[in-house]
Parts: structure tokens; sequence; C-alpha cells
């Protein structure tokens, strides 16, 4: 029996869009599908695709994985370049003990359901990226909306943008907690004991709860933000419509005794 070490590769890469896998799902008949997932076999290796917009590779040479790519853009015509591409190592080694040390998993086996587990949580890292880069320019934007508040003492008039700005932070949140959900722990972590463990070390290793929280908290931060401000251009242009209307009337009461001279 090998007992030598065996290095498996994950490679993630995420989009920003969405991939629906009801409708991908007809164009690979003979892959493993479920709410969550479509798996199939590529060339001593796997592929992973999410409906968050993100695919996994794992074992998979680089031309066969571009190629793959190429496959799902013929699919999707509307995808877009890759936002952010993660690669992870895990280490197979016969009577290793589980666990992550130095950037790389150990463990004594990995079967279809462990490198799923993986797979997921790779691709899970990925899209949190893209969001955290949506995020941290968003966050930015408010700063400098806020700030000319603070400097100026108003904002514009205009409220237009600032009402397609906050429906743009209201999609994100929505999209951002649809994606995060997957972070629950996935039905097979209960059945072994081990992978409960690895997907311990795992989220612990991309830091998934901590980016979560700050994600939410970036845009709870941003959504407030943009209703004060939203509420001080309401309140100028009140401001500005009563002195419209108060010079109307005292022109009511001018024009006339202009008239009388």
């Amino acid at each position: 029996m090998d007992s030598a070490p065996k290095t498996h590769s994950f490679t993630a890469i995420a989009f920003a869009e969405n991939f629906p896998l009801r409708d991908l799902a007809l164009s690979y008949p003979d892959a493993r599908r479920s709410p969550r997932e479509i798996r199939y076999p590529l060339r001593d290796g796997s592929c992973y695709l999410y409906p968050f917009g993100a695919i996994v590779f794992r074992n998979v040479p680089e031309d066969v994985a571009n190629a793959e790519v190429d496959r799902l853009r013929k699919l999707q015509p509307r995808l877009t370049a890759p936002a952010v591409k993660e690669q992870f190592t895990v280490m197979e080694e016969p009577g290793a003990p589980a666990g992550v040390s130095e950037g790389v998993l150990r463990v004594d086996r990995l079967g279809p359901d462990r490198a799923g587990i993986v797979a997921l949580t790779v691709a899970q890292s990925a899209a949190m990226e893209y969001y955290e880069r949506i995020v941290t320019q968003m966050f930015e934007r408010t700063a400098a909306l806020v700030e000319r508040l603070e400097r100026v003492g108003t904002v514009s008039v205009r409220t237009r943008p600032l009402h397609r700005f906050i429906g743009e932070a209201i999609a994100t949140r929505s999209e951002v907690f649809t994606v995060l959900a997957l972070l629950d722990k996935p039905d097979e972590t209960w059945e072994d004991r081990t992978m409960d463990r690895i997907y311990a070390d795992l989220r612990a290793e991309f830091d998934l709860g901590d980016r979560y929280v700050a994600l939410e908290l970036k845009l709870r931060s941003v959504q407030e933000s943009l209703e004060l401000v939203l509420g001080v251009a309401r309140e100028r242009r009140l401001v500005l419509l009563e002195v419209a209307i108060l010079l109307l009337f005292v022109l009511e009461l001018v024009l006339p005794a202009l008239r009388l001279r």
C-alpha cells in the first residue's frame, strides 16, 4: 500500500455574476448536482460550480481549467473577467493527524466528501474577498459624502444619485447575506468527526467568521450614513422650496404696489 504523501491543489475563481445552477445543470448531465453545487470529474481531478459565482478546480492542470472557464463563458455569455483567484493546498498523508499548519491542510485521507468541504470553503473565501473589495469601495464613497457634509455642512440637493447608491448598498447587502448563508456547517460534517474538525480549521484559516462580521458592520455603516446624507439632502430641498414659496408670496404683495405707482 502506497503511504507516500500526496499533494492536492485547490484553485477557486470568483466572478461578479452568480451562476444559475438549475440552468447550468442541463449542460452537465453527468455531474453530481445539489442546490449547493454542481460537481463533476475533470482530468485527474474535479470541478465544482457554486451559485454565488465561484468555480473550484481540484488537481486540474491550468490549461484544462482555462478551457473549462471558456466553456462556462459560452454557457454564460455575460460572464465578466474573473474577479478573484485563490489557491489552497491539501497534503494527504496516511496516519497524519488532521489540521492546518503553515497554510496547508494535512489529512490522513481525502475522499470526495472532504474534498467537497475544502472546495466549498475555498470558494467562500474567494467570494468573500470579492465582496470585501466591493464593500470597501462603497465605504470609501460613503466616507467622501460624509466628509463633505462635515466640511461644508450640507450636501447636494440631487437625491437621485443617493437613491441609486442606497439601492446598490441594499442589493449588495442582500447578496452578501445570501452567499454567506452557505457558511452554515455542511451536512457531511455531522457524520465525520474528523471532517468536522477539518471544517472548523478551514474556517479559522480563512478567517471566515471575523470577515463576515466586518462585512456586516461596514454594510450597516454604509447604509446608515447614506440614510443620514439623504435626510440632509431632503431637508435642504424642503428649505429651498419654502424659500421659493416665500419669494413668490412677497412678489405677489409687491407687484400690485408697484403697479399702483
